[in-house]
């Protein structure tokens, strides 16, 4: 469908997500007003010093009165909270979406706070960077990314598509699909590699025999692409881990199942069972580059052109 700008929208949260979408929503012309609300004044302040937005609320309640869209952009530890603060104020028709990156979680912690006669669907717009704060946002953020929906089955077709052509104007592609599916999915594309790269990281740091300085001025691009990952947000992925236990746990159990076998391959020198890792691996990669989502070009110092690149989702 094509897409009618919102009247008014609400953003609850103005770190790199709610900033950015605050960008795109403006340069892109996708709402009238667009209000903004964090609880602290310094982050509020700054907020409107860059003029995210039109209006600015320190009270989210305040912020969603007469709203269309609202979008929360808060970790998702904080869904049920923010939830139980906005449902009294929302009005009749509006909808309501967040963009954590467990899906299950915010359903079980925010539609029991939500009036009936609002449209709550959950979203996951898959891109990031890891830096964060309202300065981290850009317009671009979102541009060929996916942006997953979890409505529940009964969700009002016609709200799931004024969201869905809604991230589709601010450069994404949308797909929806079981929130429980969601969380399994992104706990071996995303939150995996964030928690084994905070653990490596977390390994060279309490290293003895070699020095901080020694890892920091040798560092690789394998381990450097590790740190990348481990500087996102603490809080937001302490919450991922709170909240999407159940799927991570289970993948934990299967990658180290996995090293294990690779211990074993290692010590016992088995040529034959590395290179056939090794080479199934390295198709997945290739895979990854020719579905649009990396490039295979050399870069070994990130540079702009890959800010949008995923990294906080």
């Amino acid at each position: 469908m094509s897409f009618t700008p919102f009247p008014r929208v609400a953003l609850i949260g103005i770190g790199l997500i709610g900033s950015s979408l605050a960008h795109v929503i403006r340069r892109n012309g996708l709402a009238s007003e667009i209000v903004v609300s964090t609880r602290s004044e310094h982050t509020l302040r700054r907020a409107e010093e860059l003029g995210l937005g039109d209006r600015y609320c320190l009270d989210a309640g305040e912020a969603v009165a007469d709203a269309d869209l609202v979008i929360l952009c808060v970790p998702v530890g904080a869904s049920e909270a923010v939830a139980k603060w906005i449902g009294p104020a929302l009005k009749p028709g509006a909808i309501v979406t967040d963009t954590g990156s467990t899906k299950a979680s915010v359903v079980r912690q925010m539609a029991p706070h939500l009036p009936k006669n609002v449209h709550f669907i959950p979203g996951h717009p898959i891109a990031g960077t890891e830096e964060s704060g309202p300065d981290a946002g850009f317009a671009e953020l979102f541009r060929d990314r996916w942006c997953i929906l979890t409505p529940e089955n009964d969700a009002d077709a016609d709200a799931v598509a004024r969201l869905t052509a809604f991230w589709e104007a601010c450069g994404s592609t949308v797909e929806t699909m079981d929130a429980d599916h969601h969380d399994l999915v992104l706990a071996i594309v995303s939150h995996l590699p964030h928690i084994i790269a905070y653990n490596i990281v977390g390994t060279a740091d309490d290293l003895e025999a070699v020095t901080k300085s020694e890892v920091i001025k040798y560092s690789a691009s394998g381990f450097r692409d590790f740190t990348r990952l481990a500087a996102s947000d603490p809080t937001m992925w302490r919450d991922v881990c709170l909240h999407n236990k159940d799927a991570i746990l289970e993948m934990l159990a299967r990658f180290s199942e996995d090293l294990a076998a690779l211990q074993r391959a290692v010590r016992w020198g088995d040529g034959d069972a590395l290179f056939d890792l090794f080479t199934r691996t390295r198709g997945i990669r290739r895979s990854i580059v020719e579905a649009g989502q990396d490039t295979d070009i050399p870069n070994f110092g990130r540079d702009a052109a890959a800010k949008g690149a995923p990294g906080n989702d």
